[in-house]
Order: structure tokens, then sequence, then C-alpha cells
């Protein structure tokens, strides 16, 4: 006897994205590789927002990189120039949700590809340059990162909005006092990335549709794996192999010497959220960027844009059969 399966669009995409064709079409293309794997999404991005990442990437690191990308000619010969693979966004004709969720099922199809790495760097693009190789020293388990050594997680309104959205009052009250973790650079050993980018997009099916497809929920499903010990990680502190400066005082960084130096005089292998910051934008962009003239973090939005944030809030507010 048949039954009346849950029901929405995000469950929809997931089931999709996991299916069997999905992985058949990303089947081991490089089964012989055995190096440490650099992952990222990279859609609705010319290649002079793409150059600073990849350039500075390839200064340390000889291995595999993968960008989800446009089907953009510019964006097509940065990367064929530095060997990065390219696998093409193509816009869905269903729902599918926000880019931040929709990276961690390109990230499980892309491992499909590789299927004997040693270690993974699942990280943002657009805001995340390198200054010494990545993977040195060699992470023992999956390291997931410190963004605000200042406060926990109930000080910071983000993310404590979308952990409630994703698991309601009670469950982000009881992770309130956790540290507060950045998806933007997650790295560890395949398998155990692998079970991080899973547990997430499971984790995005527990609200509605328009919360788990949603900007946020990605960093709330983060920490929400980890502090409630769903997978096992290794909580490391900022300025250390990463150093996130998105809620550092600008006036505490420099750059020097080619490098951005952290506050405590120290470098970071990976320096993520410097756009934040133009004093240190504005050299990174100037030693990278080949020339290009930097483009601005945040685009003037346009009446589509507005409008379609308005439905999406509305579609936040009603309810969704499931």
């Amino acid at each position: 006897m048949s039954g009346t399966g849950a029901k929405s669009a995000y469950l929809s995409w997931l089931g999709a994205a996991a299916s069997a064709e999905a992985m058949e079409a990303a089947s081991p293309a490089y089964p012989n590789e055995t190096g440490d794997l650099v992952i990222g999404y990279a859609t609705g991005y010319a290649a002079d927002l793409i150059a600073p990442f990849v350039r500075s990437l390839r200064n340390v690191h000889a291995g595999p990189v993968a960008l989800v990308v446009d089907d953009r000619p510019d964006v097509a010969a940065l990367l064929a120039e530095y060997g990065v693979e390219a696998l093409l966004h193509r816009k869905a004709e269903a729902w599918e949700p926000h880019p931040a969720m929709a990276r961690f099922g390109a990230a499980v199809q892309l491992l499909a590809r590789w299927p004997n790495v040693g270690c993974v760097l699942l990280c943002d693009v657009r805001d995340v340059v390198f200054q010494a190789p990545p993977f040195s020293p060699v992470p023992n388990k999956l390291e997931t990162f410190i963004e605000y050594e200042d406060g926990a997680l109930g000080d910071h309104s983000f993310n404590m909005k979308y952990l409630r959205a994703l698991a309601g009052d009670a469950m982000a009250a009881s992770i309130a006092d956790r540290p507060c973790l950045c998806v933007g650079t997650v790295l560890g050993p395949r398998a155990e990335v692998l079970r991080f980018c899973r547990t997430v997009m499971m984790l995005a099916a527990i609200p509605r549709s328009e919360i788990g497809g949603a900007f946020g929920t990605d960093q709330a499903a983060c920490n929400l794996a980890v502090h409630r010990g769903l997978i096992e990680a290794e909580i490391v502190p900022n300025y250390g192999r990463v150093a996130t400066l998105g809620m550092t005082p600008g006036a505490s960084l420099t750059f020097r010497d080619g490098k951005v130096v952290n506050p405590d005089g120290s470098t970071s292998a990976i320096v993520h959220q410097h756009d934040r910051h133009p004093h240190l934008a504005d050299p990174v962009h100037d030693l990278w960027g080949a020339g290009s003239v930097r483009q601005e973090r945040v685009q003037p939005k346009t009446a589509a844009d507005r409008r379609a944030k308005l439905r999406q809030s509305i579609a936040r507010r009603l309810p969704e059969l499931r």
C-alpha cells in the first residue's frame, strides 16, 4: 500500500542531488589522484573576482583544484591557465537552494570524481586568498574554524537567527554558549569532509524549503552538527591555519611584505573575509588580481532583486505541506 510522503522543494532537490544519476555523472574521473583537493563554489562571479583565489592558491598548492562556475569564456580561460577543474553550473528548471546550500550537493559530486585524494579543503572563493600551503600541517581529523573569538554563538545575531529557524529556540539556546564557527572554510580527510557535507544537507531538511535552502542555513547547520556531536571535528582558534577576518577590528590587521598580518603578528595559510577591510582588500587585489579593476563586495540591488527577496520573505512565513 503506497502512502503519502513528505513533500517540499528542498527534499526534492536533495533527492536529485544524491540520486544514482547524479553520482553516475560524477563517477571517478581521477581515480589515481592521491594529492589533496581544494573545492570551491564560484557561481555568479566573473574571472576578476575569482582570480585572486586561483592565483594565490596555485602559488602554494600544486594539487587538484575544482570550482563550480558559470559558463563564461573569461572564467574558462582563467581556470584552464591554472589547471583548475571546472564544473559548470546550469540553472535548474526546478527549484534549487541558495548557492550557500547548493554547494554541498556539488561538493559531494566533485568528491566522487577524486575517490583517492588524501585531504580536502571546502571553502569560499571570492573572499579567500592563500599565503602558505593550506594542508600543512596535515590535518588528523575534520577541522572547523572559529570566526568570532571575542564572543559565543549567542552573541552573534545572524547565527542565532538561522539556528532558531533551522532547529527551534530550544536547540539554538542549547549551544548558544559554544564557539562561533565559520562554514566558509572546512578542512580534513576526504571521508570526513564528505560526511560533513551530507550532514549539513540533511540538517537543512528539518524546516520548510525556504529556510532549508536559504543563505545562513549552511552556517547554522555547521554549528549544530559540530556542537551537538553529530560529526567529530576539531575546533581550531582563529589566526591559526585560517584567519577569518570579518569580525576582526581593522586597526589590528596589517598588510606587510605581501601578506595579511594577524593581530598577534602571525600570518595564516588561508585568509578569509579580507575584503571586509579596504586597507587589506586593495593590496591583496593588487598582488593577485593581475591588473584587473577590483570589484566591490556588495553589488547594487536591482528592482528584481528586491522583489525576489520579498517573495522569499513571504514564503518563509507561509506553511509548507510536508
